[in-house]
C-alpha cells in the first residue's frame, strides 16, 4: 500500500462509529486525504465523509475501512472481492476474527500504516451459482433445513467423484476464514487462514458417516439435494440468497487471494484462544 490519499468507510448499521470516524477524519485530514462512505450510513453521522455509491468507493478507495464487527468485515470483503484494496477491521463491540483493532487503539494503528508497520493478509473466498446468480461467500454456503420440512440430504461430490452422503440438519461448505464460524459450531476443524482449503461440514448428522472433508482450492465440490431432503435454504455468510429442493444442485469454487487484511499485530492462534476460549491443554504425568 503507498501513499493513502482516499479511504473508504463501511460502518455496522446500529453500533455507535461516530469517534472512530472522527479518528479517521482527522487522520486523513493531516494528510490531506478524502474520506468516502455510503449514503445511507454516513448520512446518518454527523461527520464531513463525502458519500458516494459503492460502485465509486471501490474505485476511488485506497484503503477501506470496516467499522464494527466481523459481519461488517465479511460484507467489506464481499464488497471489495477480487481487487487489491487493502481492508482495516475495527471492532466496535466484541473481539473479532476479522476486525482485530479496537476504536482506542485506532489512532496508533493508522500510525502503523503511515509508517509501513503492517503486512497483507490475503484471504480466500468461495463461489457458486444460485437461481442463476453469482453469490461469494468468505465465511460459508450452507445448505439448511427448513423447519418442520425435513432433514437436509445432500450428496458431496469433489472434483467430479461422488463421495459421501450427508443426513444433517445443514451441509456447510466453508473456507478457512469460516472455519471459526458455522463449521467450527457444527465440529469443524479450526484451520489456519495461511491455509486455502474448503471444508465440508454436517451439522448435526443423522447420517453414519459424519467427519469433515478437507479440499484442496483447486478442486469444485458439487452438493446435489437428494430426493429424500426437505426444502433448504441457501445462506451465504449468514444472509439467506434462495432455496432449493430435491434434484437442485450447487457447485462451489475456490476463490483464492479475493480480499487483503490489514494485520498489525496479534496472530491467527492468539485471536482465536480468546475468541473460542481456549483455556489450557491435558496435563501428562
Amino acid at each position: 500500500m503507498g501513499m493513502v490519499g482516499t479511504v473508504g468507510l463501511v460502518l455496522h448499521p446500529q453500533r455507535d462509529s461516530k469517534k472512530a470516524i472522527d479518528t479517521i477524519l482527522r487522520w486523513a485530514a493531516d494528510k490531506g486525504a478524502t474520506v468516502l462512505g455510503l449514503p445511507d450510513e454516513v448520512g446518518r453521522i454527523d461527520c464531513s465523509a463525502v458519500a458516494v455509491d459503492a460502485d465509486t468507493l471501490v474505485e476511488r478507495a485506497d484503503l477501506v475501512v470496516g467499522l464494527g464487527g466481523d459481519g461488517t468485515m465479511l460484507r467489506t470483503m464481499r464488497l471489495l472481492a477480487g481487487r487489491p484494496t487493502p481492508i482495516l477491521g475495527v471492532n466496535l463491540g466484541r473481539l473479532g476474527f476479522l476486525a482485530e483493532i479496537d476504536v482506542d487503539g485506532l489512532a496508533e494503528t493508522l500510525s502503523a500504516i503511515d509508517g509501513h508497520r503492517y503486512t497483507i493478509e490475503p484471504r480466500m473466498a468461495i463461489r457458486s451459482m444460485v437461481a442463476g446468480v453469482s453469490v461469494t461467500a468468505f465465511n460459508d454456503i450452507a445448505l439448511v433445513r427448513t423447519p418442520g420440512d425435513g432433514l437436509a440430504a445432500v450428496s458431496i461430490t469433489p472434483s467430479g467423484s461422488p463421495f459421501v452422503r450427508y443426513a444433517a440438519d445443514a451441509v456447510i461448505v466453508a473456507t478457512s476464514t469460516g472455519s471459526t464460524a458455522y463449521s467450527f459450531s457444527a465440529g469443524g476443524p479450526i484451520v489456519s487462514p495461511r491455509v486455502e482449503a474448503i471444508l465440508v461440514v454436517a451439522a448435526a448428522a443423522h447420517s453414519s458417516f459424519n467427519r469433515a472433508l478437507v479440499l484442496p482450492a483447486d478442486e469444485e465440490v458439487t452438493l446435489q439435494v437428494l430426493p429424500t431432503s426437505g426444502r433448504l435454504a441457501v445462506e451465504v455468510d449468514g444472509a439467506v440468497v434462495g432455496h432449493l429442493g430435491p434434484g437442485d444442485s450447487v457447485t462451489v469454487a475456490a476463490w483464492p487471494g479475493a480480499a487483503k487484511v490489514v494485520r498489525l499485530g496479534t496472530t491467527f492462534y492468539e485471536r482465536a484462544r480468546r475468541k473460542l476460549r481456549v483455556d489450557g491443554s491435558a496435563e501428562v504425568d
